[in-house]
């Protein structure tokens, strides 16, 4: 029984991970197509998983949705990111300035996830879910992680998780990707056209600490179509002050790195 038990969790944790902002209630069918299980299997874990408040089911359709004490824990998880607290700021301002939507990643093993962002408010817009998890290797923000995080520490991500085609524009080379990196490192931010979601651009400048290290990536995001040359420089612009605003705030002088 005991040897059981690591597998009863991995299979609680892949039916979370079934859950998102564009499916937040499933029914057990959709569940099981998901996750490869059968049906009774699946409805088996999905009864425990709803003893235990992990998940709640809809009295009128059955369908299951993430339950209290996950909402609970994320709480948690979120009120001691003090970098989300500190750029909130920031970010309201980026906001205001843009119009565009304004995210911020955290590191989390070999990804970043999201755990804060303001949408744009225009009609078309690009939306960056709170939680969800995304390669290092596609888009500005995960650029930025790579560029400013120790080589040896870049290199072995790399190799754990190769970069793949997302999209057409997904830099894939590993030579043209370090270059990549060390151009960021040298001017202090990144840009992406297209390699995360195939019509979005994007801009993002690292959230420093007080030993140089990267804590936190701040991104403006939106449209390709919106972001002209001229419109990327102003964001370039607004997104360094405010990164580095942000970076003070967080005990790093400008004096010292991890490099």
């Amino acid at each position: 029984m005991e040897d059981d038990k690591p597998k009863t969790m991995q299979r609680m944790i892949a039916i979370l991970d079934c859950f998102s902002g564009d499916q937040p209630e499933l029914g057990v069918r959709e569940i099981a197509r998901q996750i490869g299980f059968s049906r009774s299997t699946t409805g088996r874990l999905l009864q425990a998983m709803k003893d235990l408040n992990l998940l709640q089911q809809n009295p009128n359709t059955l369908a299951y949705s993430l339950g209290g004490k996950v909402l609970a824990w994320a709480g948690i998880y979120l009120s001691h990111l003090d970098v989300r607290d500190v750029a909130l700021p920031a970010i309201r301002e980026l906001h205001e300035l843009s119009h565009e939507t304004v995210s911020l990643y955290v590191l989390e093993g070999n990804e970043r996830v999201c755990v804060e962002r303001l949408e744009s408010t225009q009609n078309v817009r690009v939306v960056a879910r709170v939680g969800r998890r995304i390669p290092l290797y596609a888009g500005s923000a995960g650029k930025v992680f790579l560029a400013y995080l120790p080589l040896e520490r870049c290199k072995a991500i790399l190799r754990e998780t190769p970069p793949q085609a997302i999209t057409e524009f997904t830099i894939t080379d590993r030579k043209k990707l370090m270059d990549e990196l060390e151009k960021i490192r040298q001017q202090g931010y990144a840009t992406s056209y297209g390699e995360w979601v195939a019509d979005a651009a994007g801009v993002s400048a690292p959230v420093l600490g007080s030993r140089g290290e990267i804590i936190a990536v701040v991104t403006i995001s939106g449209p390709i179509a919106r972001f002209t040359p001229e419109v990327m420089e102003a964001r370039t612009k607004d997104i360094l002050r405010l990164a580095a605003s942000i970076s003070h705030e967080m005990g790093y002088s400008g004096k010292d790195s991890v490099f």
